[in-house]
């Protein structure tokens, strides 16, 4: 039986490709290559996945958008890519405090049971987000 456990534990676990912050970014790539900005929208706009219209506004795609946090229609005029980079890995490391989810870590992080043990995006999902965001100029959700 334990060894079931053990196995399930392994499969479960990601590796996490490591991050260096430098101030307030990430300011490479986590996994050396630029994101899709089309496939980020559809993980940024959808309630399932990227959660975010769940607690922001100005995503685009006609979802219904929480005012949790900030609007987001210009952030990509606001932050770099970077400092985009480390909100989405681990909002904590600037805001303890912050609602905002890890979705790059696996401990520590509370999540429903079904992320447990796996980062909530993967690192392409990660940087297709930011891909799109960085297209969110100002305008309502529009590049």
């Amino acid at each position: 039986m334990r060894r079931r456990a053990a196995v399930l534990l392994a499969l479960t676990q990601t590796a996490l490709a490591p991050v260096t912050v430098v101030g307030d970014a990430i300011p490479l790539p986590l996994d050396g290559r630029t994101g899709d900005a089309e496939r980020g929208r559809v993980i940024a706009t959808d309630t399932r996945k990227g959660l975010c219209p769940l607690c922001h506004t100005g995503l685009g795609g006609g979802a219904p958008a929480g005012d949790l946090g900030p609007d987001l229609s210009d952030v990509g005029a606001r932050l770099t890519e970077g400092q985009l980079r480390l909100r989405l890995v681990d909002g904590r490391i600037l805001n303890p405090a912050t609602l905002m989810p890890s979705y790059y870590r696996v401990d520590g992080a509370q999540v429903a049971a079904a992320w447990r043990g796996r980062p909530v995006l993967e690192v392409g999902e990660i940087e297709d987000v930011i891909a799109y965001l960085v297209t969110l100029k100002g305008g309502r959700g529009t590049p």
